[in-house]
């Protein structure tokens, strides 16, 4: 479970298994705004007040905000479904 003021894990799952090519703008628009927001919320919130869920979920999506690919990203690269791929 997601802690408060924060994107639940299930959206972020859908969003992420859906491919770039198969969402409409709008719904592209929503997920950079919604991913930006839970990524300024992960930086405002200190790790010592996360639940231990959100802390696990922020390390699967990449939000340590260390300019790092999250694993996820990492594997939808891996298959083809990512932004990295030269399709």
């Amino acid at each position: 479970m997601s802690d408060a003021g924060r994107q639940s894990f299930t959206d972020k799952a859908g969003s992420a298994l859906k491919p770039d090519s198969q969402k409409s703008t709008m719904e592209q628009a929503g997920d950079f705004v919604k991913g930006k927001s839970d990524s300024a919320a992960s930086t405002m919130q200190p790790n010592s007040q996360k639940s231990g869920s959100q802390r696990v979920g922020d390390t699967v999506s990449g939000n340590s905000n260390e300019n790092q690919d999250s694993l996820l990203n990492k594997a939808k690269n891996a298959v083809g479904m990512g932004n990295n791929n030269n399709a």
